[in-house]
Parts: C-alpha cells; sequence; structure tokens
C-alpha cells in the first residue's frame, strides 16, 4: 500500500481512538486555559461551542430582520410615513419586495426609496386607482400591473 503522505500513514499505524481526540483538540485549540489541552475539558466546551453556534445562526436571522425594519422605519420617517403604513401600502400597490430589498434601497438608492415612499403614500391617501393616475408611475418605479381596457 501506498501513502502519499505521512499523515495518511500515521493514521493507518495509530488507534482510531487518537484521532477522535484530535479532531476534538482541533475545535478546541483557540480556546483558552486547560479547555483546548485536556481532552475532558475540551469535549465540554466543544460541544457547548457547537450549541451557541447553532442558537447563533436562528439570532443572527432575528437580528438582521430586525435591522432591516429599523432602517426601514427611519427612511420612511423621511418621507413622512409610518413603518406599517409604508409596507402595507407597498403590498396593496403589488411592490413585492422583501425587508433586507427595501433597506438596502433606502441606504443605497435613496431616490428610488423616495418614488416608492410617494407610490405608498399616494396609494394611502388615494386608493390603487387613484395611485397609478394616468398610468404612469412616479420616476424610478418600475410595475407590472396589467391594464385592463
Amino acid at each position: 500500500m501506498v501513502f502519499l503522505t505521512t499523515q495518511l500513514w500515521l493514521r493507518s499505524r495509530v488507534t482510531d481512538r487518537y484521532w477522535r481526540v484530535q479532531e476534538v483538540l482541533k475545535h478546541a485549540r483557540h480556546f483558552r486555559g486547560r479547555k483546548n489541552r485536556c481532552y475532558s475539558l475540551a469535549v465540554r466546551a466543544v460541544i457547548r461551542a457547537f450549541v451557541n453556534c447553532t442558537k447563533s445562526r436562528r439570532l443572527k436571522k432575528r437580528n438582521m430582520r430586525t435591522l432591516w425594519i429599523n432602517r426601514i422605519t427611519a427612511a420612511s420617517q423621511e418621507h413622512g410615513l409610518k413603518y406599517s403604513a409604508l409596507v402595507g401600502s407597498l403590498i396593496k400597490c403589488q411592490v413585492e419586495l422583501n425587508r433586507k430589498v427595501l433597506a438596502d434601497l433606502a441606504i443605497y438608492e435613496p431616490k428610488t426609496f423616495k418614488s416608492l415612499a410617494a407610490l405608498a403614500k399616494r396609494r394611502r391617501e388615494e386608493g390603487f386607482v387613484a395611485a397609478l393616475g394616468d398610468g404612469k408611475e412616479p420616476e424610478g418605479v418600475f410595475s407590472r400591473v396589467v391594464h385592463y381596457h
């Protein structure tokens, strides 16, 4: 049998238990104190770290959604609308942009967000038919509303 590396050769010579221990210690290398050297302490620390990692992935989604909502709220208040009024009016106008995209528009494309806010404000004041007016959307807004004649 030909081994390409010394690590593969060693792996065939040393017990499986050694490799299991090394796998745990590899994940614990950056921990402080004895947790990165003693196997029994490292196992507990690594399991706890993996559990926290799993929880944090869910928390990250929640935190990002909160951040997007805060950004949209701040931008919509600049244009004289509340967050709920803006989002509700955009949904009624069949503008299907999620919170992430709206937040990015508020930061990087303020003119586009302003036109969306104007559309939402008109929808809120006059209703859907009046929001379209003569069939022309405000500048910067592209919609796929079907006009029936």
